[in-house]
């Protein structure tokens, strides 16, 4: 059996800065209230006509591929993960397979949200691990600012959303100390409307009744959250998801050089980060900059951790994420 080892890294996001103060122009906040509650400082949304959930991905695979010195002509898979398609269907993957003018290779899309990248990473890794294949493209991206209720009677969820992308390459790799340790997944869908965003969906609000009520109160097509339920659920699975990772391995909090978690909120991380004793140096996060990013999170903030050099050879990173579902999982890598 083979490990799989990410080989390249790549991000993207819109030009367009949309800070707190920019917010409170349109909806009823403020910069204080937003910091102290997400630790979110500005995002990034798209202009219409300039980005799309998949163009953006292809943007961020453009430097991840090139980074990885994989040819492209080499990509045997594409594994696409969000909760934003382009389209209803088909999703991204193909559009990114097109794009990118790829073989004729399977593309599959992940919808688990804000643990995305870790289900997609693992598929990819299985797969690796198998032989079935040996370089596989991974993405995480997302555009929420289209889709969010900006005014005042959404600004509990509007104002923690950004738009963006992350890629990685995964190749095969011959020693098994190096790469991929472990992944692992969860999922709870008892509380699945605990953030949700319920229509057009065909288990109950489609377009065609949207369109007929045309209620301006209705609200099952803006994302709902119940924001201290989730807190509260989110603290405890990254912490057992986390500790579940290095028993799996063998591995001790004290062997963990860098933790990834998904950019959900900063005071999550900053528990978490308490939970563990970890210093600020163990611990990356950027949600300051990006606001939440769902599925493209980890991805983004993996890549900036690499490029400022707060990963070398031989690291041990842990990645962790929880969000809708809900789900959350973990990825133990050997850098």
């Amino acid at each position: 059996m083979y490990h799989s080892k990410i080989t390249g890294l790549g991000f993207y996001v819109p030009e367009n800065v949309v800070t707190n103060d920019d917010l409170s122009k349109i909806i009823e906040t403020n910069d204080e209230w937003i910091q102290e509650r997400t630790g979110i400082k500005e995002r990034r949304h798209i202009i219409a006509g300039q980005d799309t959930t998949t163009s953006m991905g292809v943007k961020a695979a453009q430097i991840a591929i090139e980074r990885s010195g994989v040819a492209k002509e080499d990509i045997d898979f594409i594994v696409f993960a969000t909760l934003s398609p382009d389209y209803y269907f088909p999703g991204p993957g193909v559009l990114v397979q097109r794009d990118l003018g790829l073989r004729t290779i399977g593309a599959l899309d992940v919808r688990n949200q804000c643990s995305g990248f870790i289900y997609a990473l693992s598929v990819a890794d299985q797969y690796i691990k198998t032989g079935m294949y040996k370089n596989i493209l991974i993405i995480g991206s997302e555009v929420h600012s289209s889709g969010l209720d900006m005014t005042s009677r959404g600004r509990g969820v509007s104002v923690i959303f950004g738009d963006g992308a992350g890629a990685a390459v995964l190749s095969r790799e011959e020693d098994v100390t190096k790469g991929i340790l472990s992944t692992h997944l969860h999922s709870e869908g008892q509380h699945a409307e605990e953030l949700v965003l319920k229509a057009p969906g065909m288990g109950g609000r489609w377009v065609s009744d949207i369109l007929a009520d045309n209620d301006p109160n209705d609200e099952s097509y803006f994302p709902h959250m119940n924001g201290q339920f989730v807190f509260k659920n989110a603290v405890v699975r990254f912490s057992e998801v986390i500790n579940e990772g290095l028993q799996a391995n063998n591995l001790e909090v004290s062997d963990i050089n860098m933790l990834i978690p998904h950019q959900a909120n900063l005071r999550i991380s900053q528990f978490i980060q308490n939970k563990f004793k970890l210093s600020d140096d163990q611990v990356f996060n950027n949600i300051q900059k990006y606001g939440n990013t769902t599925a493209a999170s980890i991805p983004i903030a993996l890549t900036e951790a690499w490029e400022q050099g707060k990963i070398k050879s031989g690291d041990l990173v842990v990645l962790a994420a929880f969000g809708s579902g809900f789900t959350w999982g973990s990825a133990i890598i050997r850098w």
